[in-house]
C-alpha cells in the first residue's frame, strides 16, 4: 500500500529532499539531523512520490538510496509531486465547496455567506461547528488572490462572485507540457496538466534539469517581492555558522538560471555589504518580505550596469573589470567556430582578422569564470591574453597537467 500521508510543512520536506538528492543521499546512520524514525517516515513518503525512479545500492557503510532518471523515458518532473501532497483541514474542504456552491448564481457579502452556511448547509448535520466571520473573510480574500473569486465594493461592503475566466485546457496541453518542464515555475503547468484526462507525452529533454522544482516556493516568494519592490530577509544555509544558517537583508533584483547546470541564482543588493551579490536558491531556506524599497529604481540601475559586464555569477573583487582577448585559428571546413563564438559571446565581441582567424574580446568582472569555456577551444587558440595574469597561468597550468596525465611533454 502506498505511503500517502499528506504534508503540512513543505520546508521540512524540501530540506530532506535537498539532503537526499542534491547534497548526496545519506544512509540511515549518516543522517543525524533527525531521529531514525523520522528518517524512515520521510524516506517512505518520498518513495511513494518517486516510485521506480529510486534505486538502492549496498555499500560497506550501509544501504544507500539514489535517484535514477533517464530523460528518454521521463516526460514529467517527478519532484513536483512533493507540492501536490500538501495537507488541508476539514474546514478547507468545507469552505471550498460551500462557497463555490453559494456563489454559483449570485453575488454575496461575507455576512450573507456566513448566514447561508447555517441556513442551507450546517443545519442538516448533527454538529456544533459554526465558522466565524473572520474565518470566512480570510478564505474569501485567499480565493480572490488566487483568481477563483472576484470582489467589488458596494457601499461599505465587499460583494463576492465566482470568476468567469474559465479556460479550456484541452487546447493548451502542448504549451503546458513544455512550460511544466522548462520554466522555473513549471509546477504551475504540471498542476494544470493533472486536470486533463489524457494529455499525450510527446516531449523528451536531453538536458532535463529537475532539481529546481524543490525551489519553486522560494522562487515564487522572491518574484512576488520583486514585483512589489520589497526588501526581503533571506535565511541562507551556511557551513561557516555554528547555527548552520545566516540571515541576510537584501533587495532582490533578478533571477539567473544556468543553461549548463540548471542551477538558479538570485542577484540582489546586500544592504550590509553595500554591493551586488548572488545567492543560490537551493541554499535559501526561508524568504520573509520586508519594507518597501523607495530606492528600487536606483538599484535597478545598478543591475543594468552590472549585467553589461557579467559572464556568470561572480561579481569579482570589488566589481573590478578584467580584460581578456583570445585569438582563434580555424580551418576552411570549420565555419561553425566563428558562428559558435557569435552565439556564445555573451557580453563580449568577435572581430574577424582574416578568413581563418578571429579574435574574441570581453571585459568582465571575473575572467576566471571563462576558463571552462576557453578550454573547449583547445587546439585552435593561437594567443590568450588577460589583464589578470593568474587566469592565463591557470589555463596553461591545466594544459600541462593534462599533458602529464597522458604521458606527453608540455
Amino acid at each position: 500500500m502506498a505511503y500517502s500521508e499528506l504534508i503540512k510543512n513543505f520546508d521540512r520536506i524540501r530540506d530532506y529532499m535537498r539532503q537526499f538528492y542534491i547534497y548526496g543521499f545519506k544512509s540511515r546512520t549518516e543522517y543525524d539531523k533527525k531521529s531514525a524514525r523520522s528518517y524512515d517516515n520521510e524516506r517512505r513518503r518520498m518513495e511513494s512520490w518517486l516510485g521506480d525512479l529510486m534505486r538502492f545500492r549496498q555499500t560497506p557503510e550501509g544501504k544507500n538510496v539514489f535517484l535514477c532518471v533517464d530523460s528518454r523515458s521521463i516526460p514529467r518532473n517527478p519532484l513536483y509531486n512533493a507540492f501536490k501532497a500538501k495537507s488541508f483541514t476539514d474546514g478547507d474542504v468545507t469552505f471550498h465547496f460551500y462557497i463555490l456552491d453559494l456563489l454559483r448564481t449570485e453575488a454575496l457579502t461575507a455576512q450573507q455567506i456566513l448566514d447561508a452556511f447555517s441556513h442551507r448547509y450546517l443545519r442538516h448535520f448533527e454538529s456544533d461547528y459554526q465558522p466565524d466571520i473572520s474565518t470566512i473573510r480570510k478564505k474569501l480574500k485567499e480565493y480572490v488572490a488566487l483568481g477563483i473569486l472576484t470582489a467589488e465594493k458596494r457601499g461599505r461592503e465587499l460583494v463576492y462572485r465566482r470568476s468567469q475566466d474559465a479556460v479550456a485546457l484541452d487546447g493548451w496541453w502542448e504549451a503546458l507540457a513544455f512550460y511544466a518542464e522548462m520554466d522555473p515555475m513549471g509546477v504551475i503547468g504540471s498542476t494544470l496538466l493533472d486536470k486533463l484526462d489524457a494529455a499525450p507525452d510527446h516531449y523528451r529533454f536531453k538536458h532535463h534539469y529537475m532539481l529546481h522544482a524543490l525551489d519553486s516556493q522560494i522562487l515564487l516568494q522572491l518574484l512576488t517581492a520583486m514585483g512589489a519592490h520589497r526588501r526581503v530577509k533571506l535565511t541562507n544555509a551556511s557551513l561557516r555558522s555554528k547555527a548552520g544558517q545566516v540571515e541576510h537583508t537584501v533587495y532582490p533584483l533578478k533571477i539567473y538560471v544556468s543553461t549548463q547546470a540548471g542551477r538558479q541564482h538570485l542577484l540582489c543588493f546586500h544592504y550590509r555589504f553595500r554591493r551586488l551579490m548572488f545567492f543560490r536558491l537551493d541554499y535559501v531556506q526561508k524568504v520573509e518580505p520586508s519594507n518597501l524599497e523607495p530606492l528600487h529604481q536606483r538599484y535597478a540601475g545598478f543591475h543594468e550596469k552590472f549585467r553589461s559586464h557579467a559572464w556568470g555569477t561572480s561579481t569579482g573583487p570589488g566589481h573590478s573589470i578584467d580584460h581578456l582577448e583570445m585569438t582563434l585559428h580555424f580551418d576552411d571546413d570549420e565555419p561553425h567556430i566563428p558562428r559558435r563564438l557569435e552565439r556564445e559571446k555573451r557580453n563580449g565581441r568577435v572581430e574577424r582578422i582574416d578568413q581563418n582567424t578571429c579574435k574574441y574580446i570581453v571585459d568582465t568582472y571575473d575572467a576566471a569564470e571563462l576558463i571552462p569555456w576557453l578550454r573547449t577551444f583547445i587546439g585552435r587558440i593561437e594567443k590568450l591574453e588577460c589583464s589578470d595574469e593568474a587566469v592565463v597561468q591557470k589555463f596553461y597550468a591545466d594544459l600541462e597537467q593534462m599533458y602529464s596525465l597522458y604521458g606527453g611533454d608540455a
